[in-house]
């Protein structure tokens, strides 16, 4: 960071997929972002709170903040029971040092958790004092049917302003895939936003992750709004690598990614 009012500038852990965790650790030190996010799922690493404690010590790369297992793939990571998952985020958040916990807002199916989840979110908060900051998300097309359609899996919808929390995850490329204004949710979200992932996307309602500036959304001038606001939160570069076969190619992308992030806002 170049100065003492820097907003952090982290990388997730999922960006270097299929790497495992302690890829993200090692890269985010050679590279020099200010921490890491740990995205929880079925790499075991990650699952590991004693194990990441020790790659942030030994790399000297703190935990900003946590995701917690919210996606398809991970809803038998540490429980089946999602409650129990995000109790265990935040738990791990304690351990780790993080002051943020990510989280995606229910499936449509999960109907007890649904109906108690904003509950939840304040309970764990308040007797936490970490922030949970619950993302946006976005439709998807369904497998049969007209194609045209987009369709939530989400309660009560993609937008978890429609409920109201204390924190909130901006995801840009979430923002892309739904077809959303990023600049009117951020004003939805006020100053609940407190966490932002970074990444670009062209509007297919997919999540695609793309590197900054190159897809359609406003991703220059979202960074140059916050770093002329009162933004307090953290930025997190959350891209796919997937493709990158190379290493050189990964380093290279990550590289790029938190040199486009710092230069914008103004770092």
């Amino acid at each position: 960071m170049s100065g003492p009012a820097s907003i952090p500038v982290g990388l997730s852990t999922a960006s270097v997929w299929p790497l495992r965790a302690n890829a993200g650790f090692e890269l985010a030190a050679e590279l020099g972002y200010d921490g890491v996010e740990v995205m929880v799922w079925v790499d075991s690493i990650s699952q590991d709170v004693t194990a990441l404690k020790w790659l942030s010590d030994s790399t000297g790369v703190p935990v900003l903040s946590v995701h917690s297992p919210s996606l398809l793939i991970t809803q038998r990571v540490w429980s089946s029971d999602p409650e129990v998952r995000l109790r265990r985020s935040v738990d791990a958040a304690l351990e780790l040092g993080a002051r943020t916990v990510v989280v995606h807002p229910p499936f449509r199916w999960q109907r007890r958790y649904a109906d108690g989840f904003a509950d939840l979110v304040a309970e764990l908060e308040e007797a936490s004092g970490v922030d949970i900051a619950v993302e946006n998300m976005f439709k998807v097309r369904p497998p049969i049917g007209d194609r045209r359609r987009r369709v939530s899996a989400f309660h009560p919808s993609i937008d978890p302003t429609d409920v109201g929390y204390r924190h909130y995850t901006l995801d840009l490329s979430h923002t892309a895939a739904a077809e959303m204004d990023a600049f009117a949710l951020a004003d939805r979200m006020g100053d609940g936003l407190t966490h932002v992932h970074l990444a670009d996307g062209t509007g297919k309602p997919v999540d695609e992750h793309l590197m900054p500036g190159k897809g359609n959304q406003p991703c220059a001038e979202f960074l140059e709004k916050l770093a002329t606001s009162n933004f307090s939160g953290q930025v997190i570069l959350e891209i796919n690598t997937r493709s990158m076969r190379k290493p050189a190619d990964r380093v290279r992308a990550l590289s790029e990614a938190l040199l486009f992030t710092r230069l914008h806002l103004g770092q």
